[in-house]
């Protein structure tokens, strides 16, 4: 809605930035919540609830998009738009209930990806209605969405299933939260899916910012990006699960650290062609960093759970039981990366009227990412994942051995 905002509504570059960022920051926070929903109310009501809900920032910003509508208006209306971010990752805790742990990369990828594809699907209704009816109008925009968040409400009431064994457990949160392992992963999931979404959201900002593009022309192009992320994310779970997540999430962030270096290049020389190749390249490799990066997480539980003594389905059982409660808190923290990108970029145009400082900063970041994950997941990782003699079964944290992580 922020590219449908010409010089006539009064907010300035770095305030659009701010403005992207609301909605990330609200959803972030809100991944708790709706992690345990799913407990607490069964995947399907919750879904047909959460659904539902969306129809609140929907029609509030069909009411309010119009010149001469304060700024804190529409940062209230953007904040409602973050319970959409809730909903992602109240149906991955939903899905990882349903699948074995060597079908999770897929399961968790398509569903995932299937849900990201809403961020180019909504860009390209934006740049249909800009090319046809013009930037006045973008509650064409949101008479085309409200119709469809209904339909998804009405499938979820028809078609969706409760699970009965899910139950709520704020053991395994408390557990989770301990965890050093869900604060390492969360880390490496801003870098991954902190990415995607914050740079969705960016893109178009920065194409009319550094690039000087009208609306329409930011519009023509900001929707590849976030299309061809949210295709390839399946296919970065499926390659987890082949040859294992940890070494994917390494190569990919060293791919993504290339890929800006690319993008600091092109800023430097303001040449678009050059540009558009390596942010395009950043959004493709966040979708297949997001599909790996969320394979690790049962495989890190159910390794853990090995390490225990635990066999057979007492071990899925755990696996299931801490990396569900997990993911609800790295998805919160990793969403907030998307916060972080465009408080970046918000800051890189005030002070320099450039997004080159941003991107370097970026570039920091995916080399911290790549060591983590080097140094954690990776190093080391063909050692045994065997308990101390004599302790075979027990469940006294104490007992446990450094787990294998080299197939997570």
């Amino acid at each position: 809605m922020v590219l449908f905002m010409g010089p006539e509504y009064g907010v300035d570059p770095a305030g659009k930035f701010f403005l992207v960022a609301m909605p990330t920051l609200v959803g972030g926070v809100l991944r708790v919540p709706y992690t345990f929903a799913v407990a607490r109310f069964g995947g399907r009501n919750w879904t047909i609830v959460s659904a539902g809900m969306l129809l609140v920032p929907a029609i509030t910003a069909a009411v309010v998009m119009e010149p001469g509508t304060s700024y804190t208006t529409f940062m209230v209306v953007a904040a409602l738009t973050g319970v959409g971010g809730g909903n992602f990752a109240s149906s991955m805790t939903n899905i990882n209930s349903f699948y074995p742990l060597r079908r999770k990369g897929w399961a968790l990828g398509l569903n995932a990806g299937g849900g990201n594809i809403g961020v180019p699907v909504i860009q390209l209704i934006g740049l249909l209605v800009i090319g046809t009816a013009g930037a006045a109008h973008p509650r064409l925009v949101l008479a085309v969405y409200i119709p469809l968040i209904v339909v998804a409400a009405a499938l979820s009431a028809l078609f969706m299933d409760n699970l009965a064994p899910v139950r709520n457990d704020a053991g395994a949160a408390k557990e989770a939260a301990r965890d050093a392992h869900t604060w390492i992963m969360s880390l490496l999931y801003i870098g991954t899916f902190g990415s995607f979404i914050g740079y969705s959201f960016a893109f178009g900002l920065v194409l009319q910012n550094q690039f000087d593009r009208t609306p329409l022309q930011a519009a023509s192009l900001t929707f590849i990006g976030p299309l061809l992320g949210s295709l390839i994310r399946p296919v970065g779970g499926r390659l987890a699960d082949a040859h294992g997540g940890a070494k994917i999430t390494l190569w990919t962030f060293a791919a993504m650290a290339a890929a800006t270096v690319v993008v600091v290049y092109a800023s430097a020389q303001k040449s678009l062609a050059v540009f558009l190749v390596g942010f395009i390249a950043l959004f493709v490799l966040s979708g297949l960093g997001n599909g790996s990066t969320f394979k690790m997480i049962p495989g890190i539980f159910q390794a853990k759970a090995v390490a225990r003594g635990l066999t057979g389905e007492e071990a899925a059982a755990y696996g299931r039981r801490l990396s569900g409660a997990a993911m609800g808190l790295i998805g919160a923290v990793g969403a907030l990366g998307g916060l972080g990108i465009n408080l970046a970029f918000r800051e890189s145009f005030a002070s320099a009227h450039s997004g080159t400082p941003a991107f370097v900063s970026f570039l920091g970041f995916y080399a911290v990412c790549s060591a983590v994950t080097w140094a954690v997941y990776l190093r080391g990782a063909r050692r045994p994942a065997t308990v101390p003699a004599g302790q075979a079964g027990a469940h006294d944290p104490r007992s446990e051995r450094q787990p294998a992580y080299a197939d997570i």
